[in-house]
């Protein structure tokens, strides 16, 4: 009989073979009838909503007009009309009577952003339907005469944190100053069944609603509010319907300090009756 030698340990720290164990069985926990279900840990939401897109429509006749102002104003805040406004005069009239919720300011003092390039209100102007909310010399520009001014929730949200840093080191005021914060809707901003998100929690939570919607439809209808004014360095891009367009706003930028990339988005400017 041959003798089995042990095997050979290559240093003396290998551990020793040892037979194979099956693993031990973990016991379920036994179910008594009528005991409620344990509840399962819910997981962290992963939507990241700073990168969601907010987009401003207006007449390419307003653009030169906004460049030099240097700012996007609210509509409370305008001393002089738009070249082209394509609010009815009792669009205008509902969102001065209609407050944010949670505040004691009227969205009027907002400026007015889409959450989708396919907002309902921009689709009656491609499409040449009647609304409401439209003006008629609105109705009466084709959708290659608009202009689409793009930023994003954090560029947003950081240039009203920015903006609130300098004015409290521009006064001798001890009075801390507060943040301004924008309002998340989930309709018609002057609508009486519109809910709003109006502090940083509560708009965040509304975005991430409006983004998870299966069918997308109330987005559509969906604003985002800026407070009095929005920079137009916070504007990071200018979408336009044809490469004329492009050079026209290429031509009105030249004599400007912002310099926003301008491009071209076909799909933004085409109804969505239109065949593909």
């Amino acid at each position: 009989m041959k003798k089995t030698r042990a095997p050979k340990l290559s240093s003396l720290r290998d551990p020793l073979p040892t037979a194979a164990m099956p693993p031990a069985r973990v016991a379920r926990p036994v179910r008594v009838a009528g005991a409620p279900r344990p509840v399962r840990a819910e997981k962290n939401s992963t939507d990241n909503v700073d990168e969601q897109r907010v987009y401003h429509l207006t007449h390419i006749s307003n653009l030169a007009a906004i460049l030099r102002d240097g700012c996007l104003f609210a509509s409370a805040a305008l001393t002089t009309r738009p070249a082209v406004d394509i609010s009815a005069p009792a669009t205008r009239e509902s969102r001065r009577d209609a407050l944010v919720a949670g505040t004691e300011r009227s969205v009027a003092e907002y400026v007015p952003f889409f959450l989708s390039p396919n907002a309902t209100v921009w689709e009656s102007i491609r499409a040449d339907a009647a609304d409401s909310r439209l003006a008629l010399d609105a109705h009466g520009s084709e959708a290659f005469d608009f202009v689409m001014l793009v930023s994003t929730v954090k560029k947003i949200n950081d240039g009203l944190v920015a903006t609130t840093m300098t004015d409290a080191s521009t006064t001798d005021d001890e009075t801390p100053l507060v943040p301004s914060l924008v309002a998340v809707t989930n309709g018609d901003a002057a609508g009486s069944l519109t809910r709003f998100g109006a502090t940083a929690a509560t708009a965040e939570r509304m975005l991430q609603t409006l983004r998870a919607e299966a069918d997308g439809a109330m987005i559509l209808e969906a604003e985002l509010l800026v407070p009095d004014a929005v920079p137009m360095e916070l504007v990071t891009l200018i979408g336009v319907c044809n490469d004329n367009v492009r050079e026209t706003v290429r031509g009105i930028l030249k004599s400007s300090a912002f310099k926003p990339k301008v491009a071209v988005y076909p799909p933004w400017f085409h109804s969505s009756a239109d065949p593909q």
